[in-house]
């Protein structure tokens, strides 16, 4: 299991930014990637951007991810000194409004598989119209 904490969450109205971390604090195993991840209230969780995290490049593919809900919106980073890795949210819509989890994974083409015991619990995220 790998211990994670998520920051940053809060309220904004639409169109303001708001800058989420994830700390890795702990853990056996780190897996080589992390993921963002949200969940509205009432649906089901859904896969906002990852990072490979397994060294300064991703040989043969993709490094980053992102979902096509929020290209152009997201940037995500990573900090390798403090174990962080950022995800950096503008131009907020009301429908960004969710729970916001961060994932420990593993990096498969161009997705971080969150693995079991990888996730963090959460910060809220609520955008208002």
């Amino acid at each position: 299991q790998v211990k994670l904490a998520e920051s940053g969450g809060g309220s904004v109205q639409a169109g303001g930014s708001l800058r989420l971390s994830c700390i890795t604090l702990g853990g056996t195993y780190r897996g080589n990637c992390r993921g963002w991840f949200r969940q509205a209230s009432g649906k089901g969780r859904e896969a906002v951007a990852g990072i490979y995290t397994g060294g300064p490049v991703n040989v043969g593919g993709p490094s980053i991810f992102y979902d096509d809900s929020v290209k152009g919106r997201v940037t995500i980073s990573q900090d390798s000194a403090t174990n962080t890795v950022y995800l950096q949210m503008n131009s907020l819509k009301p429908e960004d409004t969710a729970m916001y989890y961060c994932a420990a994974g593993s990096w498969i083409g161009d997705f971080c598989d969150p693995m079991s015991g990888g996730w963090g619990p959460g910060t809220q995220v609520t955008v208002s119209s």
